[in-house]
């Protein structure tokens, strides 16, 4: 399994080793081990540029997703590219506040998200796969943080 994580936020650190051990957690129990996921962990500047050039949405955003592995082909040799995510360090600062979260948990809660996304998890097509995503997103945030509930201020 591989989690490729880079921060090139220029002003907020943040322990890489720590996100990289529980974003393995999550994709074990996924059942993704054998698939590699890279992370970029920015500012809001930055992932407004890439929601411009892959969304054409001129503003920042929280988490993108970018499913890289359509097709399983068996005949490649080592682990399949599961996809990219990028999270504003930014935004997640301000959104943990609204969620009553620390900033490690809205962290991680945006990369449940972004993970689930690049498995074809999309809240946006129906209610019914909205609540899908919901129950999964809840369950993985409480496998990563037991005892720990998201309350209702977070849509996820």
């Amino acid at each position: 399994m591989g989690v490729l994580l880079q921060n090139d936020h220029p002003k907020i650190d943040i322990d890489c080793e720590d996100i990289e051990s529980l974003v393995e957690k999550i994709m074990v129990n996924l059942e993704c081990q054998d698939q590699e996921v890279s992370i970029l962990l920015t500012e809001d500047a930055q992932i407004r540029q890439l929601n411009q050039q892959f969304r054409n949405i001129d503003q920042a955003t929280d988490v993108l997703s970018f499913p890289q592995n359509t097709e399983d082909d068996p005949s490649l040799p080592g682990e399949l590219l599961l996809g990219d995510i990028a999270v504003s360090l930014d935004t997640a600062e301000a959104q943990a506040k609204e969620h009553n979260l620390s900033f490690k948990e809205e962290v991680i809660l945006l990369l449940i998200h972004g993970i689930l996304h690049l498995l074809g998890y999309d809240h946006e097509i129906s209610e019914q796969e909205e609540i899908k995503m919901r129950s999964k997103t809840r369950e993985l945030f409480k496998l990563v943080f037991p005892g720990k509930a998201l309350n209702d201020s977070c849509n996820f």
